[in-house]
């Protein structure tokens, strides 16, 4: 009798935990990480907001991170209130390159939200190319594709007008949806938790977030983990050419 309970117990634990595993994956997207290769991808870089908390960077310079990519705004008028803070402790811990990127919302003005971000961005000094977050998740579903690109275009122009290099960050359904055929000459910052990213044909990718579970004893959050498509010379040609 006993053992029967025992096995009656460990079979509803198993299935709970497929129901829980179920869950993530439908309202979650799990799974949220791969793993990559150091070898292959020696560049380790993190991006953080004001959902990581207080971050320690010197913690991070330690742990061999090689760039941060920092949330400065969203929409026309949201300011990441932790920006200004990451930005200068990041540069006090001497972390060797600083990224920027603003969210993007599908139902306001391109050029409104391009001054937002330059707004923020005012007295910095940015090492990679400010980064596009553009993705479904938390946006409008019923606007039409071609309305967001034209917002979008009209963003992209105003922040080269005054002196940006674009770097798109999206997931594999914004890049089918929004970059693919229409924003190729832009360097892609691809999320996947699939190795090859985009898959064996396309290697068509600058950065990779890979992980949305990694840790460091940094912050208090799990952070998300990205790589760069090369080695570290590879790198910082990349970093020289595709910034003014």
């Amino acid at each position: 009798m006993k053992s029967k309970i025992i096995i009656l117990v460990i079979a509803l634990t198993l299935i709970a935990s497929v129901g829980i595993m179920l869950y993530l994956v439908k309202i979650r997207g799990v799974a949220h990480a791969v793993n990559v290769s150091r070898d292959e991808y020696p560049i380790l870089g993190v991006d953080l907001s004001s959902h990581n908390g207080d971050i320690d960077f010197n913690r991070l310079k330690a742990d061999s991170v090689d760039f941060v990519m920092l949330k400065a705004t969203e929409g026309t008028t949201f300011k990441d209130p932790k920006f200004n803070r990451n930005y200068t402790e990041a540069r006090k811990a001497g972390i060797s390159h600083i990224g920027a990127y603003h969210f993007f919302r599908f139902d306001t003005d391109g050029e409104m939200q391009a001054m937002n971000l330059i707004n923020s961005l005012q007295g910095k000094t940015i090492d990679l190319p400010v980064a596009i977050d553009l993705e479904e998740w938390t946006n409008p579903k019923h606007l039409d594709t071609d309305e967001v690109v034209t917002r979008l275009q009209a963003m992209i122009d105003y922040l080269e007008i005054n002196g940006l290099t674009i770097l798109f960050y999206t997931n594999k359904d914004g890049y089918q949806r929004f970059v693919r055929d229409r924003f190729d000459d832009y360097p892609l910052w691809i999320c996947s938790f699939t190795d090859p990213p985009l898959g064996d044909d396309n290697n068509d990718w600058a950065l990779w977030q890979y992980s949305h579970w990694g840790w460091t004893e940094a912050c208090d959050t799990e952070v998300d983990l990205n790589t760069f498509n090369g080695d570290r010379e590879q790198w910082l040609q990349w970093v020289k050419s595709s910034t003014f």
